[in-house]
């Protein structure tokens, strides 16, 4: 278990009697999960408890007697994916639980991996795996889903409390944005924010709402992907940034953000630029767990003068940026100074 999110996770709120509330119900064989609106900031006020965004594979685990499974987000079983996690689920001390949480790969350094979680989804051995419980729709034959959610999780944690490979996600009441930027920080991906006394509900956007830290820096542009379909002048930029001695290091592409205007004022900056070969120290890598291939007949190379800012949601684990927005070239910055930002 991470000693992070332990830090963030803090003493459940407590509730009248929860249990004496539940309503008794067939045991659903599928839930459809509760979605997220997704927002700039993160809303504050007493109606709201905040819970660290964790970048995994959102994922109900069915605990029904002997038998447990793991439902993805559209109800497809994924259950012989993760056994380690079937595992521990089976430690849960009830007959029947239809739990919602977030399955994640986690790294060294404690914190959940999005390229672990896919390492242990293609089969990859050795990936350390954890299910981060959040809510409890079902306990042993009656429903909760109608129960406000601090009484759900004052029912959810002390059930998988002590269970190695399971976790209880806990909450922050108070400044969302603050509790967001402490969430950054620290590696996470954000925080989703969630109406305190609301019941489950399947589906819906605005009762959840979800804030995205991301990372913003500069990069060197080192060429261009042709464009694809209708889109013109070019497809993607190539990053890279400068290492202390000097070598230039691929850093992924970015292809959003870049409005049809910006697109051509990009391709008049970067013909006169062009070179024949890579000015990178190494080939960037073909294929990786995230995005298309990188095709390299249909890249152009440039001379690394033009200096791009980025914002990005993370470092995949093979030193690639994920999820890239453009912003805009910075002139201010030569590109021999363009280094990897390290987040303290």
């Amino acid at each position: 278990m991470s000693r992070v999110v332990k830090r963030l996770a803090t003493k459940a709120i407590k509730p009248g009697s929860p249990r004496a509330r539940q309503v008794a119900s067939p045991f659903p064989r599928w839930i459809p999960p509760q979605l997220c609106l997704p927002v700039e900031t993160a809303p504050s006020g007493p109606q709201w408890l905040h819970e660290i965004k964790l970048d995994g594979f959102r994922m109900s685990a069915r605990i029904d007697g002997g038998r447990v499974q793991l439902l993805t987000r559209t109800g497809l079983d994924w259950s012989d994916k993760y056994p380690s996690i079937i595992a521990a689920l089976l430690n849960v001390g009830t007959n029947s639980a239809y739990l919602d949480g977030e399955l994640c790969g986690v790294g060294d350094d404690g914190l959940p991996s999005f390229s672990q979680t896919q390492a242990a989804s293609v089969g990859e051995r050795g990936v350390r795996l954890v299910y981060y419980a959040f809510d409890l729709l079902h306990l042993d034959g009656r429903e909760t889903v109608s129960l406000p959610l601090f009484e759900r999780k004052a029912l959810l944690e002390p059930l998988i409390a002590d269970i190695p490979g399971l976790q209880f996600n806990g909450h922050e009441t108070g400044d969302g944005e603050l509790i967001r930027k402490h969430a950054g920080q620290l590696g996470f991906e954000g925080v989703v924010s969630k109406t305190i006394n609301a019941p489950y509900a399947p589906g819906n956007r605005g009762l959840w709402r979800k804030a995205k830290w991301l990372n913003r820096q500069e990069f060197v542009v080192v060429g261009w992907t042709d464009p694809e379909g209708s889109r013109p002048h070019l497809g993607a930029l190539l990053l890279a940034y400068y290492t202390n001695d000097g070598k230039l290091i691929y850093a992924g592409r970015v292809g959003t953000g870049m409005p049809d205007k910006v697109l051509a004022d990009l391709r008049r900056r970067l013909d006169p630029l062009a070179r024949k070969g890579s000015p990178l120290a190494l080939p960037p890598p073909r294929n990786t767990r995230f995005g298309s291939p990188l095709v390299l007949s249909r890249v152009h190379w440039v001379e690394p003068q033009l200096v791009a800012e980025i914002t990005y949601l993370t470092w995949t684990a093979d030193g690639l940026l994920r999820h890239t927005v453009y912003v805009g070239l910075r002139s201010d910055k030569p590109a021999t100074e363009v280094r990897r930002e390290k987040v303290t």
